[in-house]
């Protein structure tokens, strides 16, 4: 029999555990892995996806695999070990990581492929829409120039969102390059979509082809950095057509003086409290499927079948820098740094 002493005890012990609960908040704990926080864009997805989580009584625990597939790995095991009932993974590998995602979805659960495509059913796939992004870019581009020497700058081989992109692109030029009109003399992944590995490829098509390049087709605003900094050594900076995607303030900066010519506005905070949105309901009990908005989508490169949401981009180009200032992404004086007086509209 259990003394007074032990059930006063007991008593403290519980109520400090509820209250200790109560002060994390009502809602599940959700887990988020990041792949690495070397792009701009990550740290206001994550406050969009934080914000989304504690307002609806939810705890918010993350984990920075700093780049590293085999720290994410351990990463997502120790999120689940923190009590995450659901997950939210924006995969540095989407294979490498499939151990560990297949491990939460065995143990119950919820897992949100955050950005990059992890090809499990079981696994609910949030994005914008990844080909239409890469025929915004090569849109944008082929305006300025519809033909001549094209370079193709794409994203980490390790991300099945490198190819998506650079589908996107070929389906809007593939036209004039079977024309002979657009002639592909460079092409490369980037690995980690680090802009030193941009650059340094970007380097190398320039000395193959004598600075002969006519136009760029980067993946993301981080590799057309780099191309741009190749460029500019070179002295082809503004001269040559480059895009981009995400709207990082440095490349608005870069389309406002002239030296990028699109970026792909994917406004992270939809994204971000999107995702927060989803894991929770799912945490929930609720079936993919049943997520509003979810559609049936089997286009990966194994064809799965998978539950999905695809949001909806916007290129930026010069003509319309205004919309990322007027939706409050970025400031004005940040987009217009540099700029001459009256070359901008959205400058002036």
């Amino acid at each position: 029999m259990l003394s007074k002493k032990h059930v006063l005890i007991g008593v403290a012990a519980l109520a400090l555990s509820t209250s200790s609960a109560i002060a994390q908040g009502k809602g599940p704990v959700v887990g988020v892995s990041w792949s690495n926080f070397q792009e701009e864009r990550w740290k206001t997805d994550e406050a969009a996806i934080k914000g989304a989580i504690e307002k609806a009584g939810g705890t918010y625990v993350s984990a920075d695999a700093q780049s590293s597939p085999a720290k994410q790995l351990t990463d997502i095991e120790s999120l689940i070990a923190r009590g995450a009932k659901a997950l939210i993974v924006l995969a540095q590998d989407s294979e490498a990581v499939r151990p560990a995602v297949d491990k939460a979805v065995a143990e119950g659960i919820a897992v949100v492929g955050y950005d990059r495509l992890i090809e499990n059913p079981q696994v609910f796939y949030l994005t914008f829409d990844n080909v239409e992004v890469g025929r915004m870019e090569a849109r944008e581009v082929f305006k300025v120039k519809p033909e001549g020497n094209y370079v193709f700058i794409k994203g980490s081989g390790a991300d099945p969102n490198a190819n998506f992109l650079f589908q996107g692109s070929m389906e809007i030029l593939k036209p004039a390059i079977d024309a002979g009109k657009i002639k592909n003399v460079g092409e490369a992944y980037t690995d980690g979509w680090l802009p030193a590995n941009a650059q340094r490829n970007m380097e190398q098509f320039l000395t193959k082809n004598n600075n002969k390049v006519d136009a760029v087709i980067a993946a993301n605003d981080g590799t057309a950095g780099g191309a741009i900094a190749a460029l500019a050594a070179q002295g082809l900076a503004g001269s040559v057509p480059v895009s981009g995607q995400d709207a990082d303030k440095a490349a608005l900066n870069r389309i406002a003086l002239g030296t990028q010519t699109v970026s792909v506005f994917k406004d992270a905070r939809e994204l971000g409290s999107t995702a927060a949105d989803v894991a929770l309901q799912l945490a929930g009990g609720k079936k993919l499927n049943e997520i509003k908005g979810s559609m049936a989508w089997n286009l990966g490169p194994k064809k799965q079948a998978m539950t999905a949401i695809f949001l909806k981009p916007v290129p930026i180009t010069k003509d319309n820098l205004n919309v990322v200032i007027d939706a409050g992404w970025v400031t004005k004086d940040v987009v217009c740094q540099g700029v001459k007086p009256g070359s901008v509209k959205a400058c002036n």
